[in-house]
């Protein structure tokens, strides 16, 4: 799911965030990027209930992906084993998190 407000889009993953969502969540992105004014993206992670490593892969492609063509990505509402993967990974120097 994805709501677009201001030049920011936010895409939500799904409760479990691993490599079975990786084609529908790389869908939602590309189709959130493809939009024309879009200066920044939100991950809202805040249903987020498992991750595993390829769900940071996909964080990463996402972070590429939107810096290639000048948009911002911000990881929001990390909390949980989640937050706990993300910081483990050193995820919060290499996003914004909010």
């Amino acid at each position: 799911m994805n709501t677009s407000s201001n030049n920011v889009v936010t895409v939500r993953p799904a409760p479990r965030f691993d490599f079975n969502s990786y084609r529908e969540f790389r869908d939602l992105i590309d189709k959130a990027l493809s939009g024309a004014g879009v200066s920044c993206l939100v991950i809202d992670m805040g249903e987020v209930q498992y991750m595993d490593s390829a769900a940071l892969g996909i964080l990463l492609y996402v972070r590429d992906r939107a810096k290639a063509t000048g948009r911002e990505v911000e990881l929001a509402n990390c909390r949980g084993a989640a937050l706990e993967v993300l910081e483990i990974a050193n995820f919060p120097r290499i996003f914004t998190m909010r």
